[in-house]
């Protein structure tokens, strides 16, 4: 029903203003942009190692539920009435708490969403400003997200601003960087001892962060290397469904 809508809605749209002058429209792939985002996998690697930490913790809880559910069950037999009621409130419990340490961890205001939002939304912002600054420049009506629910029937290689984004992002790191070198390069000279001492840290703490960068960069082109394999196998295997579906309607 969304996909109707927003289809609808681009149809009346366009169709609406024709005549007063041509709709400028453009699409973008944002799973092909955040794919080229070292700070996005940076994001999504500290988020994966705390999922496999929570689960953990919330496996580790509920195997303990389980041996307590199976010494009741086994215990049972010579158990008074209140010791089996009293062991029976305790799994109760346990299980309450098992369910609200769950819901902290990824329930809707959970320690995971406010974590992603945290860690993966600069990056949105990055990119959503680059879609800004770009369609402002082009003067685009509409930027579609090919990636998103909204089917593009059709689409011509040369209105995808996707590479046009990874630049723009590329060129605002590119003056961050370029700014951070200036001002380095503007610090005075004679410099007493203890400023020499703090001078000396931040650049050994600088040539951690590059050392540090490019171990993240190569793990960044690997993962890279793999997810786009596995985006690959993804869109052949929706092809050839697509194909069998065709057969099978003939």
């Amino acid at each position: 029903m969304k996909k109707l809508f927003l289809l609808t809605f681009l149809y009346f749209s366009v169709g609406s203003s024709w005549s007063q002058r041509g709709q400028i429209i453009a699409y973008m792939d944002m799973e092909y942009i955040l794919e080229n985002v070292p700070e996005y996998f940076e994001a999504q690697n500290t988020l994966d190692k705390k999922v496999i930490k929570w689960r953990e913790r919330l496996d580790k809880e509920a195997r303990f539920i389980e041996v307590l559910k199976s010494d009741l069950a086994n215990e049972k037999i010579i158990l008074t009435k209140d010791l089996i009621v009293e062991k029976e409130e305790e799994i109760r419990i346990k299980q309450a708490q098992l369910r609200t340490l769950e819901s902290l961890y990824f329930g809707p205001d959970g320690d995971l969403f406010n974590l992603r939002k945290q860690l993966v939304k600069p990056i949105q912002d990055q990119v959503y400003n680059a879609i800004q600054t770009i369609a402002a420049k082009k003067r685009y009506d509409f930027v579609f997200d090919k990636s998103s629910e909204l089917v593009l029937l059709y689409s011509n290689k040369k209105y995808d601003i996707s590479d046009l984004i990874l630049r723009a992002i590329d060129r605002t790191r590119s003056v961050e960087d370029k700014n951070d070198t200036l001002e380095e390069k503007n610090a005075p000279e004679k410099l007493n001892q203890q400023q020499q001492q703090l001078f000396d840290k931040k650049e050994a703490v600088a040539a951690e962060r590059v050392t540090a960068k490019a171990k993240q960069r190569k793990a960044y082109e690997d993962k890279r290397k793999e997810l786009i394999e596995k985006r690959k196998a993804k869109k052949a295997l929706l092809k050839k469904r697509r194909e069998e579906a065709k057969k099978d309607q003939q």
